[in-house]
């Protein structure tokens, strides 16, 4: 089976609070790594630009992520507008093959 592995690009939207972002996206991390299909699932920030974030997600496949998205943890982060998506990268391992 094919995991599903996303490395996303955030940023801090115009007005939006650092600390609160931050204490919002760790709620976020807690909550989703408990989701069903979740295999990782980490926020990293940026240390040259810290209104900047990476997530890095693996997730067994695309009806998990989809799930993800339906999460009411999700949904209440995404509804306060804390970041905008600057990028989103769909990615498998390579098998060498």
């Amino acid at each position: 089976m094919n995991k599903l592995w996303i490395s996303a690009g955030i940023e801090l939207q115009d007005g939006a609070d650092l600390s609160e972002t931050k204490n919002a996206l760790s709620q976020l991390v807690k909550e989703t790594v408990k989701e069903p299909g979740c295999i990782q699932f980490e926020i990293l920030q940026q240390q040259d630009k810290p209104q900047c974030f990476t997530l890095w997600e693996c997730w067994t496949n695309d009806d998990a992520l989809k799930a993800h998205f339906e999460a009411p943890h999700t949904l209440a982060y995404l509804s306060h507008d804390y970041t905008k998506v600057n990028y989103i990268e769909r990615l498998q391992l390579n098998s060498g093959s």
